[in-house]
């Protein structure tokens, strides 16, 4: 196994101790979040969105944010921990492993983490009938790819920092505005311009938008390759940002 493999490993035997804690608000908070959202506003709003029933078009980006606030919580308070608390990251930079697979194994937990969210809704989802197209099987790529979009940069914000009161800021100013205005529970063309910049500069909405193509079977054409790409740009950036601040902390 590559080093970084040994560090994926080491997560996931600490959470084969602890995933009963996580695994009723894993399965539950979908349900709740379907019959709250989906069919209590969707009761509404009876006309749906784009010809699309509320319920249908709602659930892609439920699924994205998912995706998104896992990963946001993976790679918070865990860093943090790793850090100032627990010093998981020192004990692993004491052994024969690099910077790189240090912060390459621990993304890919988080990745792990954010698919088991994703599915457990996907599950959820199906069994309310809201899927309408085989390529709903990309889905779950397509949230590998927004969490670590979110992911990388966040676990570099983490590693900036050294209280976690840092922590809540971000969740206050970065997460909120986030899940508002990136397209989950109405289209951003009802916002203001100035917030629809917002909501395109934001991750989020981009995973959105391929997300609802997807489980609605809609042809994203050239912006999907755009969306792709900006994505991919976040995890770049994100991955070299959260390298250089574990450099930093880790190497004397």
């Amino acid at each position: 196994m590559t080093p970084s493999a040994y560090v994926l490993e080491y997560h996931l035997v600490n959470y084969r101790r602890t995933w009963r804690s996580s695994a009723l608000s894993t399965l539950v908070l979908p349900l709740l979040t379907m019959l709250g959202f989906g069919l209590g506003v969707g009761g509404y709003v009876r006309t749906g969105i784009d010809g699309v029933a509320y319920l249908d078009w709602i659930v892609p980006g439920l699924i994205a944010s998912t995706a998104a606030q896992t990963a946001l919580g993976e790679a918070s308070w865990p860093v943090m921990s790793s850090f100032e608390w627990l010093k998981v990251y020192f004990a692993q930079a004491a052994a024969p492993l690099r910077v790189g697979d240090i912060l390459g194994g621990h993304l890919a937990f988080m990745i792990f983490r954010v698919l088991l969210s994703v599915t457990a809704f996907l599950l959820v989802a199906a069994a309310f009938g809201t899927f309408r197209s085989i390529w709903t099987l990309a889905v779950l790529p397509l949230s590998a790819l927004v969490g670590l979009a979110v992911a990388a940069p966040v676990a570099a914000y983490t590693a900036s920092v050294r209280s976690d009161s840092y922590l809540a800021i971000l969740f206050r100013f970065a997460v909120l505005p986030m899940s508002l205005f990136s397209g989950v529970f109405f289209p951003i063309g009802s916002l203001p311009e100035p917030l629809r910049w917002v909501a395109w500069a934001l991750p989020l909405w981009h995973g959105v938008d391929l997300t609802r193509a997807a489980t609605l079977g809609l042809d994203p054409g050239a912006a999907g390759w755009w969306h792709l790409l900006y994505l991919l740009a976040w995890c770049v950036a994100g991955w070299f940002l959260a390298h250089r601040r574990f450099q930093r902390r880790l190497v004397f």
